[in-house]
């Protein structure tokens, strides 16, 4: 029997891409059928589908639902233009990570094959993401042990990593899968990561399923728990990586890597070579996605600020290559030092 890990997080279905809805976890595992690239859109920005190579498969998936709306066979060329126009629209669903203009754009340079053959792109891409993954966690898993020589470690994990935000498996939290399957975790700290909870709904939903020891931490108590000796190593994965190795991932990502250098505890992404965009040199020219300011002056529906009350509310952070111990993907382990050598 395959472990739940394993399980695809989405996938075609006759003329719809089915998932389950982000949302509704965890309290409710309610499936999603995406039909249209409106669809695609809507779910991506509202979180329904998250997680960086989720939503570059969703992309790719939703290019060729276009790709079956606008072309018909043997008539490529008259749907070309409205494919590209949804092709940009998706990739425009969510700024910062660069998993999804990838895949868009990958799925949309087989168009000249026919609708067909863009749905062999993205079911490619699904499967190529498993296989990376499990590669991936096998480089992670021997990451970390090289840097803990515990018996048994105490991690901390930022957001989702897992299976939900990927096709399957995961990165940062699939290799505390791993780790957890060989009998080295005595236990997880999961960070809630506000203002939508995606640690403490779906990480931890994850760690449940799997029968892994976990705590779900406030985010702000993250590094008070570093001082008292219950983080041996964090484990995160990555929205987008630049050149010389800085890292945009959800936002309090900045704050654990700043907490974990002070403490001398390694720090370890954990992310797939589509993640990295050596076009920009450092962070500083990543766009970071601002979202509604109600998730933060809202909590469940109900206002809890004052009215007319503005917020910050980034959806990530770039935490510089030099608070990074390793950076790791399906090809190994990079050491911050060597990424721009």
């Amino acid at each position: 029997m395959s472990k739940p890990s394993d399980q695809p997080s989405l996938r075609w279905d006759g003329d719809a891409i089915v998932t389950l809805d982000q949302r509704a976890l965890p309290h409710e595992r309610r499936p999603l059928r995406l039909h249209t690239v409106d669809d695609v859109i809507t779910a991506i920005q509202t979180l329904a589908v998250r997680g960086a190579p989720s939503i570059g498969l969703a992309g790719a998936l939703g290019v060729a639902l276009s790709a079956y709306t606008h072309c018909s066979p043997g008539m490529v060329g008259s749907g070309r233009e409205a494919v590209r126009a949804d092709a940009q629209r998706l990739t425009d669903a969510r700024p910062t990570a660069v998993n999804l203009a990838w895949a868009v754009d990958r799925a949309f340079r087989r168009l000249a094959g026919g609708p067909d053959a863009v749905l062999a792109e993205a079911n490619t891409m699904i499967d190529e993401d498993r296989a990376v993954n499990r590669q991936m966690v096998t480089h992670a898993v021997g990451a970390v042990l090289d840097r803990c020589p515990q018996e048994s470690l105490r991690l901390l994990t930022h957001c989702n990593t897992g299976r939900l935000a990927t096709a399957a498996v995961g990165t940062a939290l699939g290799a505390i899968l791993a780790l957890a399957d060989a009998g080295k975790v005595t236990e997880v700290l999961v960070g809630e990561t506000r203002p939508l909870l995606q640690g403490s709904r779906l990480t931890a939903w994850e760690l449940a399923e799997a029968g892994v020891p976990h705590r779900v931490c406030v985010d702000s108590a993250a590094a008070a728990a570093m001082s008292q000796g219950l983080v041996d190593c964090v484990l995160v994965g990555a929205d987008r990586i630049t050149g010389n190795g800085d890292v945009a991932n959800k936002i309090g990502t900045y704050a654990l890597a700043i907490a974990a250098a002070h403490h001398g505890i390694p720090f370890i992404v954990v992310a797939p070579e589509s993640s990295w965009d050596r076009s920009l040199a450092d962070g500083r020219n990543i766009v970071i996605e601002q979202r509604a300011a109600d998730e933060v002056t809202c909590y469940g529906g109900v206002r809890t600020t004052p009215p007319g009350t503005r917020a910050y509310n980034p959806a990530f952070d770039v935490t510089p290559a030099s608070l990074i111990t390793a950076i790791v993907s399906e090809h190994g382990v990079h050491h911050t030092s060597e990424v721009s050598a």
